[in-house]
């Protein structure tokens, strides 16, 4: 391992912990979701969350947003606790989350969707070029600003969410299965500008079937399954490890 990586690493290690969740337990009526999950986030990190359907991984998400209420265990971010803070006042304090279904506004236009994106903030001047940014990033967005998002394709309304998310201008993005239902083609736009927005410091954790490309993007990963965390490390190293490899990765 070189100087660079080892260096790389140790500055990563002494980094903020932006989120950090310990022995969560989330139940559904009679059903735990989640039985005892821990996990951390620092400042600056794309880490990825993998695990196949029903793990606990969306679950988990939703208690951090504050969209789901949890059973027991702790959730900080930035240093203090979140436990029943609303999800409005999360976004204001720059935790924001891209949920599984895109969860555009299907009634509004593309512009006005990137608008609401930014509701929370007065810097005018800043916001048009953050539309003009987002749109340099995804053309197709500019070329059908004033479109009804919900005629969109799947594809296109990713586009959308994730640029709304931008718009927002998180602290802390939680991604849930962003390439979820789209072509290759789109998959790997999407993945593009998940590592644009990491690479401008922006801390992101990454939930997402397509565990390759997750962890080929992330710095570290954490595995779920059944409701706990069994594996976590460095995201190369988990990529090359052959139990990853086949129960995650299909080979």
């Amino acid at each position: 391992m070189s100087n660079n990586s080892n260096e790389k690493k140790q500055n990563a290690a002494h980094k903020q912990v932006i989120l950090k969740v310990k022995n969560l337990k989330v139940a559904y009526g009679g059903i735990q979701a989640v039985k005892g999950a821990d996990l951390e986030v620092r400042q600056g990190e794309l880490v990825a969350l993998i695990g196949s359907n029903g793990a606990g991984k969306t679950t988990t998400m939703k208690a951090v947003t504050g969209i789901q209420s949890i059973t027991s265990g702790t959730i900080e971010y930035m240093g203090a606790s979140i436990k029943g803070v609303a999800p409005h006042e999360l976004l204001k304090r720059g935790l924001v989350m891209v949920p599984e279904g895109r969860g555009v506004f299907a009634r509004m236009t593309i512009i006005e969707n990137l608008q609401m994106g930014a509701y929370i903030r007065n810097d005018k001047n800043k916001i048009q070029r953050d539309i003009e940014e987002v749109f340099t990033f995804f053309p197709r967005l500019k070329e059908r600003a004033s479109q009804l998002a919900g005629t969109m394709s799947g594809g296109e309304q990713q586009m959308l969410a994730m640029g709304r998310a931008y718009m927002s201008q998180p602290k802390l993005l939680l991604l849930d299965e962003p390439s979820m239902g789209l072509s290759p083609i789109m998959v790997a736009k999407v993945f593009e500008f998940i590592k644009m927005l990491s690479d401008r410091g922006i801390t992101i954790l990454l939930v997402e079937q397509n565990a390759s490309a997750a962890l080929r993007a992330a710095s570290r990963g954490y595995v779920m399954d059944s409701g706990n965390v069994i594996m976590s490390g460095d995201a190369k190293v988990m990529l090359d490890d052959p139990k990853v490899r086949a129960a995650y990765l299909g080979e």
